[in-house]
């Protein structure tokens, strides 16, 4: 665990020291050592698209907002891993820094900021959740891009298991400023199972060029019966 003040607010991301591994041994005369590992640092966030679907897909999209239907690019797929007070956007400037510290490679993998040139995080979520118990959540959403961007907060009823948005599944937020501009917006949660599920199902709509960037599962939560009901 990273105990700086940087990591308490915004989790454990990419280049913090999470330790070392210490290894004691005895041998079968009796004589005992300890090993230690060199500095483990936290790597950096890796984005894989879900099998079967490119990093990079051109789709037809139609929501029931102000965004027309249109070919829009889809910059990324949200994957299986999951994030919890990962720091996903530090880990993406992070990326992008150093894709712009290293010389053009055109056959390299696109960069972590390539691929999310927005984030969405969320603040202080909650471990558990009661079921049918309606909970606010406030998440930010963070511009990584080198323009600004006219956004929508989606959540798409068909990507989410378990938990779902409660109320409004759009959210229209404006312009939102390049290279690190940000906004915190509030959205409602409701469980409708008991069990272990991810909050997914997150996307960002460019308003204005139809360009949507799904996001991983934002984190994992717990939900739990009532006490009336568990009784």
């Amino acid at each position: 665990k990273a105990h700086s003040a940087a990591a308490s607010l915004r989790g454990i991301a990419y280049g913090d020291e999470l330790g070392q591994a210490v290894i004691t041994y005895r041998k079968a005369m009796g004589e005992s050592g300890t090993l230690y590992s060199s500095t483990v640092v936290c790597p950096p966030t890796s984005f894989r698209p879900i099998e079967g679907s490119t990093a990079a897909d051109t789709t037809t999209t139609t929501t029931t907002s102000d965004v027309p239907t249109s070919t829009s690019t889809t910059i990324a797929t949200p994957s299986k891993f999951v994030t919890h007070k990962s720091g996903l956007s530090v880990d993406v400037a992070a990326a992008s820094a150093q894709r712009s510290s290293l010389p053009a490679n055109p056959t390299a993998p696109r960069s972590l900021d390539e691929l999310l040139p927005i984030t969405i995080e969320p603040i202080d979520p909650p471990a558990t959740l009661l079921l049918s118990h309606p909970r606010k959540l406030t998440v930010l959403i963070v511009n990584h891009s080198d323009r600004a961007m006219n956004l929508q907060l989606q959540m798409r009823l068909s990507h989410m298991t378990g938990v779902v948005v409660c109320g409004s599944s759009f959210l229209t937020l404006g312009e939102v400023p390049p290279r690190g501009g940000s906004c915190a917006v509030e959205v409602r949660l409701v469980a409708l199972v008991a069990g272990l599920f991810e909050v997914k199902g997150f996307y960002v709509v460019d308003l204005t060029t139809g360009m949507e960037v799904g996001m991983p599962s934002l984190f994992e939560v717990f939900v739990e019966l009532p006490e009336e009901m568990g009784e």
